[in-house]
This record gives C-alpha cells, sequence and structure tokens, in this order.
C-alpha cells in the first residue's frame, strides 16, 4: 500500500482518512486531541445546508461588521485591535466581492453533492448520528431579508437546489412548536441535521477497525517533504519518533495556515469563532415544546438542530477575534434569549455553551488539491460549511491524490476511484 499521513481528525480529516482507505491507502491520522471531533467538530448547528450555501462576500456583510463592531451581543463583531493578519484577512474578503455569484452557486453544487455521501458513507460503516431527515426552514420577521432570500434563492436554483417559499401560515404548520411573527419562510425539504461530533467519532472507529492507524494525543513537530517522500515527526508524552509516508493531506482546521507555511504553502485560513448551546430537554414538557423541524434566521444568524429527544443545539453568530476560544456570557446569552423568545416552553436551565474556530478563506471557498509541493495536499478552509461539505472535498482531495503520479509511482491498477459514482448518485 501507498503510506499517506492525514493531519486533523475533525470532520474533514476523518472523511478525508475514510476515502483515501476506499481507494486503497495505508492512512495514518495525527490529531493532538486524544479523540477525534474535539474542537471546531465537537457542537456546532448540526445543519447539512446546502440551502445555507451563500458565501459571506457582499458588501452589506462589510457594513454589518462596521455598524456591529461596538456591539457585544451583535451577530457578526470584529474585535478593533489591530493585527496584520485578521485586515489582510478582510482585504482579501472585500477583493472576493465579485466571485460572489460565482462562489455561491458552486458551493450549493458541491453540497448538494456531498449529502448523498455523507449519508452513504454512515450506512455503509454502520454508525448512528441523530440524523433527521425533515429538511430546513429559513425564517424572515423583515421584509427586506425575506426579499434578499429570494434573490439568493435564484443562487441557488443554479446550482441545483430546490428550495420553495412559504407564507407565515406554512411556517408554523410545518413546525407547530415555533411561536412568534414572521414575514415569511424558504424551506428546503432535501436538507437535514445530524450530530456531527457522533458521526466523526463513528466514523474513526470504524475506520480504525479497517485498519487505519489513529495517533491521538500527539504533537506534529516537524514535516519534511522531499524526492523520497514525506517524513512526519510527531511526540506525545515528551517522546518522539518520525515515520516515513508517501503523501499528506492537511486538513488541521485553523491550524493549516502554520502548517502551509512550513510546507512553503500560503493557506489563508483566519478563525472565525462561533458559539453554539446544547439545551437538555430533561422533562417531557421541554421535549414537547422544542422543534424536530431544523431552522434558520437569517437576520439573528442562528440555527437550529433537534439531535434526539432530549437535546436541542442552537448555534450561530461570527466572531473576529483571533485564536480566541473564550466563552463569553455577552455572545452566549443571545442564543438563550433566541430559544426563549420561539420556544417559550423549553426550559434552558440546562443549556451547554461551546465555542469552536472556522477555519475560513477570504474568498469562502475552501482550499482542496495539491500545494507547491508534490505529495503535499490540502483539504480545509471550509468555514461555517465543514459539516456539510465535508464529504465532498474529501472525495475531491483523494481523487486528487490517486491522480497524482508521484504518490502512484509503481502501482498501476492498485487504486479504485470511487468519487465519480458516488457524486453522480448523490
Amino acid at each position: 500500500m501507498t503510506r499517506i499521513a492525514v493531519i486533523g481528525a475533525g470532520i474533514t480529516g476523518v472523511t478525508t482518512a475514510s476515502s483515501l482507505m476506499d481507494r486503497g491507502y495505508d492512512v495514518t491520522l495525527f490529531d493532538r486531541n486524544r479523540y477525534a471531533a474535539m474542537q471546531t467538530s465537537f457542537a456546532n448547528g448540526g445543519q447539512l445546508s446546502a440551502s445555507n450555501a451563500e458565501t459571506w462576500n457582499r458588501w452589506s456583510t462589510v457594513f454589518k461588521g462596521m455598524k456591529w463592531m461596538m456591539t457585544r451581543g451583535a451577530p457578526l463583531l470584529v474585535n478593533p485591535k489591530p493585527g496584520w493578519h485578521k485586515y489582510s484577512w478582510m482585504a482579501e474578503f472585500v477583493a472576493s466581492i465579485p466571485q460572489y455569484r460565482a462562489n455561491t452557486v458552486e458551493t450549493t453544487r458541491m453540497a448538494i453533492a456531498a449529502r448523498g455521501l455523507l449519508k452513504e458513507k454512515a450506512e455503509r460503516h454502520g454508525f448512528d448520528f441523530d440524523c433527521e431527515d425533515r429538511g430546513i426552514l429559513h425564517i424572515y420577521t423583515d421584509k427586506a431579508e425575506f426579499a434578499h432570500a429570494t434573490a439568493v434563492n435564484t443562487l441557488l436554483g443554479e446550482g441545483g437546489l430546490q428550495r420553495r417559499a412559504v407564507t407565515p401560515d406554512e411556517v408554523r404548520s410545518i413546525e407547530p412548536a415555533l411561536t412568534g411573527d414572521f414575514y415569511g419562510g424558504y424551506y428546503t425539504e432535501s436538507d437535514f441535521t445530524g450530530d456531527i461530533h457522533r458521526y466523526t467519532t463513528g466514523l474513526a472507529k470504524s475506520i480504525e477497525a479497517g485498519g487505519a492507524v489513529l495517533r491521538f494525543g500527539t504533537d506534529v513537530e516537524t514535516i519534511k517533504v522531499d524526492g523520497a517522500g514525506v517524513r512526519v515527526t510527531w511526540s506525545r508524552n515528551s517522546e518522539s519518533q518520525t515515520d516515513p509516508f508517501d503523501a499528506i493531506v492537511v486538513c488541521a482546521g485553523v491550524e493549516s495556515r502554520r502548517i502551509g507555511a512550513q510546507l512553503g504553502d500560503r493557506v489563508n485560513v483566519y478563525p472565525v469563532k462561533g458559539y453554539s448551546i446544547t439545551v437538555r430537554l430533561d422533562d417531557e414538557a421541554s421535549q414537547q415544546a422544542a422543534p424536530w423541524i431544523s431552522f434558520l434566521d437569517d437576520e439573528a444568524k442562528i440555527v437550529t438542530s433537534r439531535l434526539g429527544k432530549d437535546r436541542f443545539r442552537i448555534a450561530g453568530t461570527a466572531e473576529f477575534n483571533g485564536y480566541n476560544l473564550d466563552i463569553r456570557d455577552d455572545r452566549i446569552r443571545p442564543l438563550v434569549k433566541w430559544c426563549e423568545r420561539f420556544f417559550p416552553g423549553v426550559s434552558t436551565e440546562h443549556a451547554v455553551p461551546w465555542a469552536g474556530l472556522r477555519p475560513m478563506m477570504p474568498n469562502m471557498m475552501p482550499k482542496v488539491g495539491q500545494g507547491v509541493r508534490d505529495r503535499v495536499f490540502y483539504n480545509t478552509g471550509h468555514g461555517h460549511l465543514g459539516w456539510t461539505l465535508s464529504a465532498v472535498t474529501a472525495e475531491m482531495v483523494s481523487e486528487t491524490v490517486a491522480a497524482s503520479r508521484v504518490v502512484n509511482a509503481g502501482a498501476p491498477g492498485r487504486v479504485v476511484p470511487l468519487a465519480a459514482d458516488r457524486m453522480a448518485a448523490a
């Protein structure tokens, strides 16, 4: 077998390892945490949402960020403290505004393909991830926000997504537990939700049983690449060793920038913090009052998912504050208040807060493919759509590895190309 190292055991790294193994590769997966999915893939919003494929590169996003800069509970918060990486990233974000339309359409296409691939992988490996296949409902209390959603719907349609407008009465009939007054909504029946942590850990256990080597609790110290291969030096408990590989795939989230620089690549991900609360539905009244349909409130930038009968996940907001994982009460409180406003029968007494750093590229498109050096590949920078896009970008980068003449030298006929068939089926 050809040996591949994968750096990062979040949803992107584990799905990449699985897709590489499908092609016959011998995979070793590295992560500094003791378990898979302990960082950004731990407690996200749970949505597999092609309906949320719109990229953020619009002037209105820039103006909102400026307006909300001093509002601590705002949906989008930018720390004004000077920083070269942050401001240069934002300059590239603005420069990518002309690609907003094309990137939104392309992201929609990838997200649609990913949904089927993700379900197929779970069925084939035989694990449960609290999947709720009930669609996603975007809700609007404001006419202007609904009008923008109508314009976005044209782009999503170009990407192949079917999403229909619904009236306020239809909003309430789709989810009777919802309270409040609404201007309208958009409903995507083909979207669904699930527990990203359960999915990632379930898949990690399955690929380990299938022969993958999982080196958890390890620090990758150096990566050296030359014509002979890749040498990864890693340590655990003050003991280090060096392992040889034929190639490496970097799926390291916000750490991809640092690793990429070591390998001669500019991977301009910025850590955009998101928050969530997991509301424990410990009593029957809360279980009855919580929704089963998944919501996206575009104005508040909040998403929800029901994770089994006794958990309700509420997530959202975007915070530009560097590599900071502090859980701030003023950022968590709007999520709790949102729940109490729209689902007053749900007890928020036991709401577990969490924060994670989304690895976001300035153009909102993931970096998938080969680096400047042979044997070096990337699958990172998915931003707010890592869970949604992971299955398809894992196939894309695995196909790129399979097409590499360097990696496959001397091994003709060994690689089984699966991505084309699976994406077509999806």
